[in-house]
């Protein structure tokens, strides 16, 4: 496959972690009424309080590998639109990442298959963290009304 058909590829899976963003963030605000809705409708428990907390934080630490997810598909999306030049404009690339301190300066003459591989692995952490989001939704929903029982 061609350097601009990988940079293409990648920033299209890139664009993919603005789904899972949106998924996290209701999730992220259910968490949150939860939260409150212990103290408004019932004494607060710990076990709501626990998985309120645990979506909230959970919800931040997705919101941050988001937020990188993001500016890799754009910056890669920006890169496969201008292949011709690609040698030039990965250079370029290096060296506003370095001076704006987002890279180390030695890490700047990687190869694109090591570049993609790296963006590609914050995706799957961006996933992971919203898979358990939704099993802790999953597990409070299930649990939930036998722990209201259970004292």
């Amino acid at each position: 496959m061609s350097t601009d058909m990988q940079l293409q590829t990648t920033a299209s899976l890139l664009r993919r972690g603005d789904s899972l963003d949106r998924l996290s963030s209701g999730l992220t605000l259910l968490g949150a009424l939860l939260g409150l809705g212990q103290y408004v409708v019932a004494s607060p428990g710990t076990w709501g309080l626990t998985c309120s907390g645990a979506l909230l934080v959970l919800g931040l630490w997705q919101k941050y590998w988001a937020l990188r997810v993001a500016f890799d598909a754009d910056l890669f999306q920006h890169l496969a639109a201008r292949a011709q030049d690609l040698p030039e404009r990965t250079q370029a690339l290096d060296h506003a990442l370095t001076a704006l301190g987002l890279q180390p300066a030695d890490r700047g003459d990687r190869p694109w298959n090591e570049r993609i591989s790296g963006a590609l692995t914050l995706l799957r952490r961006q996933a992971l963290l919203v898979a358990a989001q939704v099993l802790l939704t999953l597990v409070f929903i299930v649990a939930g009304p036998w722990l209201t029982f259970a004292g």
